[in-house]
């Protein structure tokens, strides 16, 4: 766990109340992990390593006396050879030890071999003791030097010195160690290897500074001496940072006279500047670099390459655009690359056509480009357009507007700004009962009839009467006057419930009953609602008995239109509470009462709220036809490709409901978001 005073000191807050910043003292967070500093036992001892008493030797002899044995230093520093007596090791250095033992086994034998090496080593005992985080007394290892020890006690608090860290052995300073240099440099120079009994002294903190502002090692500084200065602190930290402004940076001064002890300066990170002394309380904070580019001009938009360009003298916009080449974004050639991966899943060639063709090219404004500039004089954006295709595709150099350096030129594509109809481009799709059947582009104003006869006409079967014109504006306009009678719905819903919870009868059970019936059915209808989506279909209205492109509407076209021409359907449909639904052979002169006959009307029909779903996407409701004007709804003529809908009975129990009378509307449901008789199986 981290060791690290979490409590800021006085001169952080200090700091804080003056830059809004808490600044970490520097270095401190190296001391969060402290057994990542731990001396590792396991390792060989160094050569420059002293035993002592208590440390274990390893001797092996071989060659007229074979010897093998782990000696231990007594307190006296000495171990017992056999047939040699004493020999004292304390103070011996590891890369002496061989050559000790050999020497002294040559005063007994001759003509032999020694290896001899450290084993298990001592720990040691020291003290850390003034500004610690834990100071202590601590068992280390012998190899432990004094940054060992530092680490072990958690360093220096938030008001202990990092510079002057004293190691003091039998009551003498033996080194003074500045922990900068360990953590900036690496240098050891005065981290000595420890032996029992030493004191580790961290006194106060000494004289301190603060950095921050654009400078990556933002933090709390400690003043080694009085003759510390700017560079020497930067230099910490990796020096002057290349995004700093070099021109200026703000020094905030504790001057400790008069009423108001602190002031700003203004200093230079150049060599002079680097040069000015720091004292203590000083607040440096160093100024980004300013992010403008004195030499660049923006292309962005609908374009091959949006990027930051150089800027020249006399910079035109043909040098950033020089061709409709330029104009070629990536994803063009991404998404043509995705036609031909074998890795996704092939659907039919044609299927997604007109979406592609649509989708495969940004269709650009070529009425309308802008260059944006910004004037310094006023700090406002000016706009300056241009007629990016009167440049580019018809060279007039009256469009070539010079550039200076910081503008902006944006090209857009006609979804970023809509541009008139007659320059849009229309892709409509015909599909069916035509000469030539496929997706054509269709000129601005052409009419449907136009189109058709343009293509080559009709084929002998076309049945113009169920003409299935669908568009895309009008699919998003009904989705969304769908979704909103939905949210009325179930609003009207709640509405409902809580008024006949409020009027409940005496039969609290039996109307609980009826009540949550009432409202899962109401739910379910709902539901039912949610899953269906507009199709755009647009009902032309057109004459029964019609048989030639000149008697459609002249309805021009837009882009996304799509027109499907059937052939002539051979039959009529009967949905709803009807005893057969189904699909009746059409024979001419038929009529609603000879569809109504055939399927047989169940008990729970309302033969008041039946109508017709014609095939060109209109509804004939029963009560529509109620004067002796229009005649019978029973007597209604049908066409082929009809359908009579006859719905069900309101629950007797909720007669007198508005949501459920309100859902019973099907003629206006129907038409008025452009659902066909797909969606008639769905709403009963």
């Amino acid at each position: 766990m981290p060791l690290r005073e979490a409590i800021p000191n006085q001169f952080q807050r200090f700091v804080q109340e003056s830059t809004g910043q808490l600044l970490p003292v520097y270095g401190g967070e190296f001391f969060d992990k402290p057994q990542a500093y731990a001396a590792d036992t396991s390792l060989p001892a160094p050569d420059d390593h002293l035993l002592a008493a208590g440390d274990e030797v390893n001797l092996h002899v071989w060659g007229p006396v074979d010897f093998n044995a782990s000696l231990r230093i007594d307190t006296n520093g000495q171990v017992n050879l056999p047939k040699v007596g004493m020999v004292t090791l304390a103070g011996v250095a590891v890369r002496d030890l061989d050559l000790t033992l050999r020497t002294h086994l040559s005063k007994v034998f001759v003509n032999f071999s020694t290896s001899a090496s450290p084993g298990r080593l001592r720990g040691i005992q020291v003290y850390v003791v003034g500004q610690a985080q834990q100071p202590g007394t601590f068992q280390l290892s012998s190899l432990s030097t004094l940054v060992n020890a530092l680490f072990a006690s958690g360093g220096p608090n938030a008001n202990g010195s990092m510079r002057h860290i004293e190691l003091k052995r039998k009551g003498k300073t033996i080194s003074t160690m500045d922990l900068y240099d360990f953590i900036a440099k690496g240098d050891k120079t005065h981290d000595l290897a420890l032996m029992s009994g030493d004191v580790i002294v961290i006194p106060p903190v000494g004289p301190r500074v603060a950095v921050n502002g654009a400078f990556d090692q933002s933090a709390i500084y400690e003043l080694k001496s009085t003759a510390s200065n700017v560079g020497e602190i930067l230099s910490l930290g990796g020096g002057v940072p290349s995004l700093a402004n070099t021109q200026k940076a703000l020094l905030e001064r504790i001057t400790g006279s008069g009423n108001r002890p602190r002031q700003v300066q203004d200093i230079t990170l150049d060599l002079p500047g680097l040069k000015e002394p720091m004292h203590d309380g000083d607040v440096l904070t160093l100024l980004g670099i300013s992010p403008a580019f004195a030499n660049a001009v923006t292309l962005q938009g609908v374009v091959a390459a949006p990027l930051r360009y150089r800027w020249f003298e006399g910079m035109a916009i043909l040098d950033l655009i020089p061709d409709s080449e330029a104009l070629i974004t990536g994803d063009y050639y991404k998404r043509k690359n995705q036609l031909v991966q074998v890795q996704r899943t092939t659907t039919a060639a044609g299927t997604q056509l007109d979406s592609r063709l649509r989708n495969l090219v940004d269709q650009i404004n070529w009425d309308y480009a802008v260059v944006e500039r910004l004037d310094h004089s006023k700090l406002s954006t000016e706009l300056i357009p241009f007629g990016l295709g009167k440049l580019v595709l018809q060279h007039d150099l009256r469009e070539n507007l010079k550039l200076r350096a910081g503008d902006i030129v944006t090209i857009f594509s006609q979804k970023d700004v809509r541009v008139p109809q007659e320059r849009q481009t229309r892709l409509v799709r015909i599909e069916g009962e035509v000469v030539a059947p496929g997706i054509y582009q269709a000129a601005a104003g052409e009419t449907l009839p136009q189109i058709l006869k343009r293509l080559g006409g009709l084929t002998p079967q076309a049945y113009l009467f169920g003409t299935d014109f669908s568009r895309e504006s009008v699919r998003l306009r009904q989705q969304e006057s769908l979704e909103s009678l939905i949210r009325k719905l179930e609003s009207r819903s709640q509405t409902q419930a809580s008024v006949n919870a409020s009027n409940r009868s005496t039969d609290a059970v039996s109307q609980a009953q009826i009540m949550l019936a009432q409202q899962q059915q109401v739910k379910a209808q709902i539901e039912r609602l949610k899953s269906l989506k507009s199709n755009g279909r647009v009902a032309l209205e057109l004459d029964p008995q019609v048989k030639t492109i000149a008697s459609l509407p002249d309805l021009p076209l837009e882009d996304g239109d799509r027109i499907l021409i059937p052939s002539v359907p051979g039959f009529v449909s009967a949905f709803g509470s009807v005893n057969n639904e189904n699909v009746y052979i059409f024979k001419q002169g038929k009529i609603v009462a000879d569809v109504i006959k055939s399927a047989g009307l169940n008990e729970e029909a309302e033969i008041d709220q039946a109508f017709v779903l014609r095939a060109d996407g209109s509804i004939i409701a029963r009560r529509d036809r109620s004067s002796w004007l229009s005649g019978s709804f029973e007597s209604l003529q049908l066409m082929p490709g009809d359908t009579v809908v006859i719905p069900s009975q309101i629950d007797p129990e909720s007669r007198y409901s508005l949501v459920t009378r309100a859902f019973k509307d099907w003629t206006q449901i129907l038409g008025n978001f452009g659902l066909g008789a797909a969606a008639i199986k769905t709403l009963r």
